[in-house]
């Protein structure tokens, strides 16, 4: 909720009443010729209806401002705090036309010009004075939190204290063990029925059309773009190749339809590569190729890096110092051999089959313009942007396991013979097999079927965040603008908001100086457990006065009738962090071949550890929702 007016700042609204008309303007170079004879004469401009009644709407929402206001009755009946998802259809109740949520009421939402959300984690109660949770059966933990004011208690964050009234609280996604995505379920949620109907309906057409064609399941040239494909110079001018590229050739529409009928489909083949870590970073060290049809190994060959070898990734390539001493074979070898296979001679164009198979693309530095992707094919449980791993989709929906080797590695025939297994199971399933009942959607395509306000297509939507949104959460978005600073993240969001109604930005300065933010582990810089430590006073109230300049900054520019909506998402995950890397660590080890009483004690993984994990769990999943309207 908002503060009352005395402790917000805002710019006085103009007056306007129906007694006080603006006088119509004469202009004295407007002439007009009524006839041949007539002599210029001065016209009074009369102000068009449509400003007139674009002016009266506009005074009339200024007079009676649209607020925010928590049913505390609605959320006691919950077992649960708000939750990330129910923040989510606050929004689109307000940008879009979706059904009004009945834990907070909004007077007069139409009224709404824009939505302003922000994500900030680490931005923990205590930071404002707030209460601790209430423990006792008779007091429901869910329940907003009144904010003493900036003068009534010592605040680190006056902004917060004096714009907003109340704190709610909020729960972020997870399960027992783990805590999933904020931004995956704010920016993904479950599309409509009415929509879901269309979207069966067109694949099942789509199914009728192709009848069991692979060339079903190709990638699009828009999703090879948003999926971070090495494109041919002759599909789309957006992939500058770096020297040692190559392309496959353009084949040559009019000689392919020459051919025999059934020598103008495209040969099938599923490839899967493994990486090493050099001085150049990494590099090709093997390569499989196995035929659709047959399901026999075509190509095999271990790949000298051009580089020295300074780390074989064995747990994950499954090269070793031993294995690949007796390769000879070249990256340029292996390029011309490929070209011959996915070109052949007189022939069209091969498929290639792969699980991300852009990264294998990449290792082999070759450009291909017939893709399909098993981690675009087959859905996350919890819906794009996140993609399914190879091993659970196999186990899934082939109901085999495999990289059972643990500290051996992938092998990656039969990585290759899953990807085969994979597509077989799609096309002889159709195309919604692998797909969940729960289909998703991201925000931004929801408000862009939204029918209020300017009609479909009128909403639009900017995402200004850390890195690079555009491939991630924003990939839906009208404007995406990728940043390294929080300083760079306010100037983005001051240069989208008069152009969107709907922004989107996170400030991670105030978590990253508290130690929350660790690199991802990937395969060449696995996770390290980082020993939890706390900031120092100056520190940590350096990255509070930061922020607390950025939201003034920003709020001070916001328009009229903007509602602010502002999130943490969850509270310390370290603790949590570091007990499921222990536990990750542990069941590794035991899966390996280790005994438990081969592992040291301290490493052990126990039923009191399972305990406080889950403890901790709970804990991370806490978070804090503040709501308002300038």
């Amino acid at each position: 909720m908002k503060r009352p007016q005395d402790f917000v700042p805002s710019s006085p609204q103009p007056s306007f009443s129906p007694q006080h008309k603006k006088p119509k303007v004469t202009d004295t170079s407007a002439t007009s010729h009524r006839d041949e004879d007539s002599t210029s004469a001065e016209w009074t401009r009369v102000e068009r209806r449509k400003g007139k009644k674009a002016r009266r709407i506009a005074a009339k929402h200024d007079a009676s401002m649209p607020r925010f206001m928590y049913v505390n009755g609605e959320i006691v009946k919950r077992k649960d705090a708000i939750h990330i998802d129910d923040v989510r259809d606050l929004v689109l109740h307000i940008v879009a036309d979706s059904p009004p949520p009945n834990w907070v009421k909004i007077e007069k939402p139409r009224s709404i010009q824009k939505v302003v959300t922000l994500l900030i984690p680490g931005l923990l109660p205590d930071f404002l004075s707030l209460p601790p949770l209430p423990t006792s059966a008779t007091a429901n933990p869910n329940v907003p939190l009144s904010i003493p004011l900036p003068s009534d208690s010592d605040t680190s964050i006056p902004f917060i204290a004096s714009t907003f009234s109340h704190a709610c609280p909020t729960r972020a996604p997870g399960d027992q063990t783990r805590m999933f995505s904020v931004l995956g379920t704010f920016f993904q949620g479950p599309i409509s029925a009415e929509e879901k109907k269309k979207r069966i309906e067109a694949r099942i057409a789509s199914g009728r059309a192709f009848d069991k064609d692979p060339t079903l399941y190709l990638l699009s040239l828009p999703q090879m773009i948003e999926n971070d494909y090495p494109i041919p110079s002759y599909m789309a001018d957006v992939f500058e190749k770096p020297p040692g590229w190559v392309e496959t050739p353009q084949p040559v529409t009019e000689s392919l339809l020459l051919l025999p009928l059934e020598k103008q489909r495209s040969r099938v083949y599923a490839i899967d590569c493994e990486m090493c870590l050099t001085e150049d970073g990494k590099e090709l060290t093997r390569v499989c190729i196995v035929d659709y049809e047959s399901g026999i190994v075509i190509y095999d060959k271990l790949v000298k890096p051009p580089k020295p070898v300074i780390d074989y990734l064995t747990k994950w390539s499954g090269i070793t110092e031993a294995s690949l001493a007796v390769a000879t074979t070249t990256l340029g070898e292996v390029q011309q051999h490929l070209l011959s296979i996915l070109a052949p001679k007189g022939g069209p164009t091969s498929i290639l089959v792969g699980h991300s198979l852009e990264s294998d693309l990449k290792a082999l530095r070759i450009c291909h313009p017939l893709c399909i992707d098993t981690a675009l094919i087959y859905h996350h449980p919890r819906g794009r942007p996140l993609k399914p791993g190879l091993a659970w989709l196999t186990k899934k929906w082939c109901h085999r396991e495999i990289q059972t080797k643990g500290e051996g590695g992938h092998d990656p025939e039969e990585d290759a013979l899953a990807c085969v297994d994979l597509l077989k199971l799609k096309i002889q399933c159709g195309a919604g097999f692998g797909e969940f009942k729960t289909d998703f959607e991201s925000i931004f395509e929801r408000m862009a079927r939204a029918s209020g306000r300017g009609g479909p297509g009128s909403v639009r939507g900017a995402v200004v965040d850390h890195g690079n949104p555009s491939v991630m959460h924003g990939s839906k978005a009208t404007t995406t603008i990728g940043c390294s600073s929080d300083e760079e993240v306010l100037d983005g969001l001051l240069q989208a908001i008069p152009a969107h109604e709907f922004v989107f930005g996170r400030f991670t300065g105030l978590a990253d100086a508290m130690g929350w933010l660790t690199p991802k582990a990937t395969a060449d810089a696995p996770a390290v457990v980082v020993p939890i430590s706390e900031p120092s006073p100056e520190v940590l109230a350096a990255a509070q006065a930061k922020l607390d300049g950025h939201l003034v900054s920003l709020y001070t520019s916001l328009p009229a009738r903007t509602a602010v909506v502002i999130f943490t998402g969850h509270s310390d995950p370290r603790r949590m962090s570091a007990l499921n890397a222990r536990k990750s660590a542990f069941e590794s080890a035991i899966k390996s071949g280790k005994k438990a009483e081969d592992i040291d004690r301290s490493e052990w993984w126990t039923a009191s550890d399972g305990r406080e994990l889950e403890e901790e769990v709970e804990k991370a999943k806490r978070g804090l929702l503040f709501l308002g309207i300038k």
